[in-house]
């Protein structure tokens, strides 16, 4: 499906000083159909009560989905910017890592939407996540 030839070691670079590495978030892998981040359930994506926050896991799927779509259009031509995100958070974490799946349902000329699950360390459902994204033609300058 990712007709680019990228390296999860690239995609962690392209990371680096942006909301991703502040949050500590990694990518882990990519398949035929899917890709895989982790975060850490730390003081960084904890709210006050010691829980993993929600907009954290928001933040863990949205960067699946963007850098997913990243992966599938031409990026010399077009740009993918996030339109709606919505969550549902069925569990909490307090520790650890959560890790996000993000598959594209829909592949679309002007939009793209991602299903994403977060899961724990041992597999117990966190969020679920959906993502739209607008493709958009760059225009030249």
């Amino acid at each position: 499906m990712f007709p680019q030839k990228i390296t999860i070691e690239q995609l962690n670079t392209v990371s680096k000083d942006t909301l991703l590495e502040n949050l500590g978030i990694e990518f882990t892998e990519i398949g035929a159909d899917f890709i895989v981040a982790k975060m850490p359930v730390d003081e960084r994506t904890q709210q006050p009560m010691g829980l993993l926050h929600g907009g954290a896991s928001v933040a863990l799927a949205e960067s699946i989905g963007s850098t997913g779509s990243y992966l599938l259009i031409d990026t010399k031509k077009q740009s993918a910017v996030g339109l709606e995100i919505n969550a549902n958070h069925i569990g909490g974490a307090q520790k650890g890592f959560v890790y996000g799946t993000g598959k594209i349902v829909h592949r679309g000329k002007t939009t793209h939407i991602w299903n994403i699950e977060i899961r724990d360390e041992k597999d117990k459902l966190i969020s679920i996540c959906r993502l739209t994204l607008l493709i958009l033609e760059r225009k030249e300058v």
